[in-house]
């Protein structure tokens, strides 16, 4: 029997719960990321594969390379996203790669000042479009390590303080939680509300 834990970062019922509460609450958000052109396609692939780096979620990994690729990243700056080597990037791009290295490393709560360098650099609306991509990728990182996770649990190799109904009840509630979320969101609008 494998003793050894399972050690990449999963979600927990209320961070999930958390979680998707706050990708509805700010889905213009996502909307005007995508379509602000402020990030272009090939910038945002960059900074998701440098949070899914940290994260080591293999879904996305594979999803988001191919993705680079295909927007025109090459391999060798694909390789060097990967592996979190970021000196060679032209500042333009690294300060916010390394802010994403940081997001993802301190579990979504950076050192303010971190943050602020990249408000002032990039302006923030800028700011804020980048930001929504690290959360966005998180969830799909942390949702993936969680289905790892349960994966891990039936050959022997149990997450840390995790449970199989924990990660059964996250993975059960990405089917039901996001359209309930979205539901009650257009119920909300529809009523007047906010």
């Amino acid at each position: 029997m494998n003793t050894a834990t399972f050690n990449k970062r999963i979600y927990t019922i209320p961070l999930f719960t958390a979680d998707v509460k706050n990708i509805f609450d700010h889905m213009d958000a996502l909307r005007n990321a995508a379509r602000g052109g402020r990030v272009n396609h090939a910038f945002a692939e960059k900074i998701m594969m440098v949070v899914t780096s940290v994260n080591g979620c293999r879904y996305c990994s594979y999803g988001h390379s191919r993705a680079a690729l295909a927007a025109g990243i090459p391999e060798a700056e694909l390789q060097k996203l990967m592996l979190l080597d970021l000196g060679t990037f032209p500042e333009n791009e690294v300060v916010a790669l390394t802010f994403a290295q940081h997001y993802a490393e301190s579990c979504c709560n950076p050192d303010p000042a971190a943050w602020q360098r990249v408000t002032s650099y990039y302006g923030e609306e800028t700011a804020n479009d980048m930001l929504t991509y690290m959360r966005m990728i998180t969830f799909g990182n942390l949702l993936g390590n969680t289905f790892d996770a349960l994966l891990s649990r039936f050959r022997g190799n149990p997450a840390t303080g995790s449970s199989l109904w924990s990660e059964l009840g996250v993975l059960l509630g990405a089917i039901w939680m996001p359209p309930s979320r979205l539901f009650l969101r257009l119920f909300k609008a529809k009523s007047g509300g906010a």
